[in-house]
């Protein structure tokens, strides 16, 4: 399969939203999560339109997504969803280094994430480290989310402008 990444556009929101739907009920949580956790779920043309947000391509079809977002205080690496059947084929990898690389071109240090648990092996296989935990309650059960960060090495001295 041939991996394209390219910016996304604010008119393929709804695509995304669907596409993050998808990925989260694979892991198989009752669809009452899904309807609660709909506003996480939901990619904006605004969120699109004022970060960089990033789709894998394959000929014409999105595989899936993740955007850069620059907080106040950080920067965080979001909206990481993949087709559920195109899982285990590089697509996520392949988006994961393309924003890593962005990242570390705009000379950031880090980039943060709170991960699925079921995705925190993926992460750490890509670098990632646990920082922390995000403790939630739903329906009465407690979901702790692993906070994670990926440090990004600074670029050589001569590769830098001026350097």
């Amino acid at each position: 399969m041939n991996v394209h990444i390219r910016q996304a556009e604010p008119a393929e929101a709804g695509l995304l939203t669907e596409i993050a739907h998808a990925a989260k009920r694979h892991w198989g949580y009752p669809e009452n999560w899904i309807r609660e956790w709909k506003s996480d779920l939901t990619i904006t043309p605004d969120f699109i339109a004022t970060n960089e947000m990033y789709v894998a391509v394959n000929q014409e079809e999105i595989l899936g997504c993740c955007a850069i977002a620059f907080g106040e205080s950080i920067v965080e690496l979001e909206h990481m969803w993949i087709r559920p059947e195109h899982m285990g084929h590089g697509v996520a990898r392949a988006l994961f280094m393309y924003v890593r690389e962005r990242a570390a071109s705009l000379d950031l240090s880090a980039l943060e994430l709170s991960s699925d648990p079921n995705a925190e092996g993926f992460y750490k296989r890509m670098g990632a480290t646990r920082i922390g935990e995000v403790r939630s309650e739903i329906e009465g059960q407690l979901r702790v989310l692993p906070r994670m960060m990926v440090s990004l090495a600074p670029k050589p001295k001569e590769e830098r402008p001026g350097g």
